[in-house]
């Protein structure tokens, strides 16, 4: 058996309903190689600078000091083992989905959600359209990654970092087919439609296991976090939540992979039980109630929203003046490509910067205000 036959051989054991290594579709031209297209993709997206990064990037809980707290490096690989186990009970293709998994927050800007909200206030107000982390995600895998050339990651594993949002649950998830135009007018869509986050659905049944798998990655081990961080008590949590998906993330996860399982298998479709999903939604609210509300507080984050615009706008002038003392001026935008600098705007350029920055770089540049 040639090596190529070998590294392709799961795709003879892969669901009708599954995508296969060779509907793969790439937005460039690209080369066969024996690791097969998705296993390829995950290799160029666990390579990837912006994958390092992960490392010092807020979940949760920004600045905590607590070892066991989650960060977005903890939480990607959570969403990428829950969804390679539902997707290997459901014969699914499990190199798309890891792909998938392992890049759907690349674009997550320091201080998690918090500082999305607040670039997404500047993102607005200088003309360049909503900023959301899905669509950066992609952005950085297409745009700007390999120094401003962009990476070529198959299609259906930037659909499925684009459809991801954990943040809103569904009780079936279905699949919709798209072509590679209609992938790139729904990216594009996302800058000027700021519903368009609510439409977006997976072209892949892959794509929607990853989109359920980081709902079920947070929702439990947040709440464990929070009791870490001696935010709730595990008594807080409604016994109807309880008795229906348990109380620690252990318990949380197993009762949400098998009841997806029982009600897919050999579906064209990710289904929920209406009691699970029901409960679900409920924990969703718990959670946003008692911790993500609670998770910073008003003054801390009034000083982030005053360090992003300060930052935005130290780094507008840099660019403008040729600053080589400045970051940005001389590290990143020296290595990036002319293609990158021609094509974008100064302030497209920055947002691009500050969203791919650490928790502990951002705080370093802002220091220095």
């Amino acid at each position: 058996m040639e090596l190529e036959e070998r590294m392709g051989n799961h795709n003879n054991y892969l669901s009708k309903y599954a995508c296969k290594d060779t509907e793969a579709i790439y937005l460039k031209d690209e080369e066969k190689d024996f690791r097969g297209t998705f296993f390829h993709d995950i290799d160029r997206i666990i390579y990837s600078l912006a994958f390092i990064r992960y490392q010092d990037k807020t979940q949760v809980f920004a600045n905590s000091t607590h070892d066991h707290i989650s960060k977005r490096m903890i939480h990607v690989q959570y969403v990428s083992k829950i969804a390679r186990t539902m997707g290997r009970a459901l014969g699914l293709n499990e190199d798309l989905i890891e792909a998938a998994s392992l890049a759907h927050d690349l674009g997550h800007v320091p201080f998690g959600h918090q500082g999305e909200t607040i670039l997404n206030k500047i993102s607005l107000k200088y003309n360049e359209g909503f900023f959301n982390h899905n669509v950066e995600s992609v952005r950085d895998l297409m745009v700007i990654e390999n120094y401003g050339k962009g990476l070529n990651i198959s299609v259906q594993v930037l659909d499925a970092v684009l459809c991801h949002n954990g943040e809103i649950a569904l009780g079936l998830y279905e699949p919709v087919k798209k072509n590679a135009q209609q992938f790139l007018e729904e990216y594009a869509l996302t800058y000027q439609d700021k519903n368009i986050q609510l439409k977006l659905r997976p072209m892949t049944l892959e794509g929607c296991v990853v989109r359920v798998s980081d709902l079920i990655a947070y929702l439990g081990r947040d709440i464990d976090d929070a009791i870490r961080m001696k935010l709730i008590n595990r008594e807080d949590i409604p016994q109807s939540i309880v008795k229906v998906l348990g109380s620690t993330n252990k318990e949380i996860v197993n009762t949400c992979i098998r009841d997806i399982i029982s009600n897919s298998m050999d579906k064209n479709y990710i289904k929920l039980s209406e009691e699970v999903y029901k409960a679900i939604e409920e924990l969703k609210k718990f959670n946003y109630e008692f911790i993500y509300n609670k998770a910073m507080s008003d003054e801390y984050r009034k000083s982030l929203e005053e360090k992003f615009e300060g930052l935005f706008k130290k780094y507008i002038e840099d660019i403008d003046s040729n600053n080589e003392d400045s970051f940005i001026v001389n590290s990143y935008l020296k290595a990036m490509s002319e293609e990158y600098k021609k094509n974008n705007t100064k302030e497209r350029i920055v947002i691009d910067y500050i969203a791919g920055m650490t928790d502990e770089f951002f705080l370093q540049e802002a220091n220095k205000l």
